[in-house]
């Protein structure tokens, strides 16, 4: 099993945003999880990740704490966040950082990057946080789907992305290893649906439903 979460409960501002929450992901499933917004996904997401404490339960991401060993658990997984982080770096210099942490070659990314018409070799001078809200995502893509990982998170990846990209970015979908996770934070199932095999919804902190399809 690639994570297991047992009655995971966060609070944030005296609201329970995560309500003993039970999930587990083993390897091939494919996820779309759904559900309104406020509903726990992210906060969940990113309690798997380490990037909270939660107050109650526990969640492990190959056996590690995600919290304790966050650097294990993050070597192992690529994730793509809804918003673009604010980095001030340059392609260059991401693309440099990126290789000496993940040993991602930049012909890996070029290549990625390429299939989705977005030219790297062309802007390597320019600060990420200048990029188009469409260039940022497809770079961040590049980079996700370039590290060997054994789970891949995706959180609304279409968000910024016109049509075309996003035929594009399920275009590359299709070709990801069969042995490696996938899980969707999205509202559109349609787009994504010959791409999954489970559905997990939440609303209001909790899992209201997790099913094959």
């Amino acid at each position: 099993m690639l994570v297991v979460a047992k009655e995971v409960s966060k609070i944030f501002m005296g609201t329970k945003v995560l309500d003993s929450v039970n999930i587990t992901i083993n390897k091939g499933d494919r996820i779309a999880m759904m559900g309104p917004n406020g509903a726990g996904k992210t906060t969940l997401v990113r309690a798997m990740l380490g990037f909270y404490h939660i107050d109650t339960g526990t969640i492990e991401v190959n056996g590690f704490d995600p919290v304790k060993h966050r650097v294990n658990v993050l070597d192992n997984i690529s994730f793509i966040p809804q918003l673009p982080p604010p980095v001030k770096l340059s392609i260059e210099e991401l693309l440099m950082y990126v290789g000496k942490s993940s040993d991602i070659s930049y012909e890996k990314i070029f290549r990625e990057s390429n299939k989705m018409d977005l030219d790297l070799k062309k802007h390597m001078k320019k600060p990420f946080f200048k990029l188009s809200g469409g260039m940022k995502q497809k770079l961040l893509i590049a980079i996700a789907l370039s590290k060997k990982s054994d789970l891949l998170i995706f959180d609304e990846p279409t968000a910024n992305l016109d049509h075309k990209g996003r035929e594009q970015f399920y275009e590359l979908l299709a070709e990801i290893d069969t042995t490696c996770s996938t899980l969707f934070i999205t509202h559109r199932l349609d787009e994504i649906e010959g791409l999954v095999n489970r559905q997990i919804t939440m609303d209001l902190g909790k899992v209201v439903e997790d099913e094959k399809i």
